[in-house]
């Protein structure tokens, strides 16, 4: 077992602490002439490159390290978590996401069981259950082939599958196996988003996915049975069996909605919300809009990143490497945010999954013992794609608040345009700013530069560029399905990584919990002063304004409204 002493107290962690005195008398644009050192920090694994020598670091840096994940008991936890023991210890479950995409003859254990047996049963439901539906030979309550599908789910069961949708949906293949058909994701309570997702369909052709574990969750249920209410005020309520499909564990609610029990998709406790786009969650609704044999390359991708991870040492380990930095950028150097920039359009909607996946993961107060932590944990995340992001946001970045940035760059464009008479392609004017941007951040520029271009004097401090601001660089050779894979286990298994380090339980949510707790007391107030005139109590003044002003605004809201639908 880990040891329980904080990782702030260990020798390494202190000699990195100590460390941070000496980087600090280096600059970027100094280091960056070492070409050995260049040489060093970057590394290659199955066409990914990855170029880390615009971190604030040397090769010592990385030695020392190296010496804190030993101190941290990083390969034992790796072996743990790979080892289906119960590493999530407040709720005593494995956690066991690699499993989802391991190779059907591979041996994965839980609780003294091999679980990939039952993922592949639930992977070649799937795929019989996608084909049915993409082939017409399964068809809707008037005999309807079903073209259209609406995957009903929040946070883990949205952000996942919506970032691969949306990388998918440029791709040449992909684009081939979605031909006539659409995917649409229904997240927020907000009865807009209802209406935007119904918007132009037609229930005869439209299937449902409704995504909930417990089938309790508050958001997903209600926007599940407004769903409902369409198909059934339409079709009739014995449609919802042939309209509305599951994933979920609990066969009894899932029955008792009206949905067929054999038609829910299981997942398992140890597959945590954020992380299971690889199961049922992502990978029904993907394969019912491209097809299994494409999703089943998005797997192997990710499949191909756990070995790596599993198996490759630390020096060259990219995962490993990527979360020792993040853990030297926040806990040493200060720096609490990362800026998670891809240069391809189709990964826009990349950093909103790694929000959460980072952000729900790692923040984090106490130590996975319980003690309160003496440092902070965490990042915070946001991203936006180039070159929208540099019109946006990276005026900041160049001469505000030093912020670590990761680049993520594809070699092939999804969609090459070339012009006749122009100096570049479209896609080596994106990646001209890809490969620009990290020098820029670098190097600065510094008032000596400006005044030998004769830059007036008084512009020379708005113009001058301090630089020695950290990125890294990740190099993609294409964007299919198995490079989709590969970015998203990168990452899940980095935010591992800074957990593991930190002595944290990346595996748990509990910050999400009191929040909805106190909206279920706001809940049953509404219900009475709009049925029954009950007066607002319990809460302080400020919510009870809030209350009140909401309340007498929407007075006009009968309280026996009856149903009725978004309408666009």
């Amino acid at each position: 077992m880990a040891s329980s002493v904080l990782i702030s107290d260990t020798e390494p962690w202190k000699d990195l602490k100590a460390h941070v005195v000496d980087i600090n008398k280096t600059h970027l644009r100094d280091l960056m002439n070492d070409v050995k050192r260049s040489q060093l920090m970057t590394n290659e694994f199955d066409g990914i490159l990855l170029d880390y020598s615009r971190q604030r670091a040397t090769p010592e840096t990385l030695e020392k390290l190296f010496k804190l994940a030993e101190a941290a008991s990083l390969k034992e936890k790796i072996n743990r978590m790979f080892g289906g023991e119960h590493i999530n210890s407040t709720e005593n479950r494995s956690v066991l996401h690699v499993a989802l995409r391991a190779p059907r003859d591979a041996v994965i254990q839980s609780d003294g069981k091999n679980v990939v047996p039952d993922v592949w049963e639930v992977l070649d439901k799937i795929q019989k259950f996608s084909e049915s539906i993409r082939s017409g030979s399964w068809v809707g309550a008037t005999g309807k082939a079903l073209k259209d599908v609406i995957a009903v789910g929040i946070g883990g069961s949205f952000l996942g599958p919506l970032f691969v949708h949306t990388a998918l949906q440029t791709d040449p293949e992909a684009i081939e196996t979605a031909r006539g058909r659409q995917l649409h994701f229904l997240a927020n309570v907000d009865p807009i988003d209802v209406a935007r997702n119904i918007a132009g369909l037609n229930p005869e052709t439209t299937l449902v996915v409704v995504v909930s574990k417990t089938f309790t969750t508050a958001e997903t249920m209600l926007n599940a049975r407004t769903l409902r209410e369409w198909i059934s005020s339409s079709l009739g309520p014995d449609a919802v069996a042939k309209h509305m499909v599951a994933v979920s564990t609990n066969l009894t609610l899932v029955e008792k909605f009206g949905i067929d029990p054999n038609n829910a998709f299981a997942f398992w406790d140890w597959v945590g919300g954020r992380y299971s786009v690889c199961s049922a969650v992502g990978v029904l609704p993907l394969s019912l809009q491209y097809g299994f044999s494409v999703v089943e390359k998005f797997l192997k991708g990710a499949s191909s990143i756990d070995q790596h991870f599993y198996s490759t040492p630390f020096e060259k380990n990219i995962p490993v490497l990527l979360g020792l930095l993040s853990v030297w950028n926040v806990s040493f150097l200060g720096y609490p945010a990362r800026a998670i920039l891809p240069y391809s359009q189709a990964l826009e909607k990349f950093a909103p999954h790694i929000q959460q996946v980072s952000m729900e993961s790692n923040g984090k107060g106490v130590s996975i013992e319980g003690v309160i932590l003496p440092f902070e944990t965490g990042e915070i995340d946001f991203g936006e794609p180039g070159t929208n992001g540099q019109h946006s946001f990276y005026q900041l970045i160049h001469q505000g608040r030093v912020i670590p940035c990761d680049f993520i760059g594809v070699v092939k464009s999804q969609q090459p345009v070339y012009l006749k008479g122009e100096v570049v392609s479209n896609h080596d004017e994106l990646m001209s700013n890809f490969f620009a941007q990290p020098d820029a951040l670098a190097y600065g520029k510094h008032p000596e530069q400006l005044q030998k271009e004769n830059v007036p004097e008084h512009l020379i401090p708005h113009k001058t560029f301090s630089g020695n601001r950290p990125s890294l660089s990740i190099l993609f050779p294409s964007l299919n399905a198995y490079n989709i894979g590969q970015l998203l286990a990168i990452y899940e298994h980095r935010v591992a990584v800074q957990g593991f380090l930190w002595g944290i339980n990346s595996f748990d949510q509990w910050g999400v919990e009191l929040g909805k707790s106190l909206a279920t007391q706001v809940r049953k107030q509404l219900n009475a002063s709009r049925t029954k005139g009950q007066p607002i109590e319990g809460f302080n003044y400020s919510t009870t304004t809030l209350l009140k002003k909401y309340l007498e605004a929407s007075s006009d809201i009968p309280a026996d409204l009856p149903t009725l639908l978004p309408r666009i």
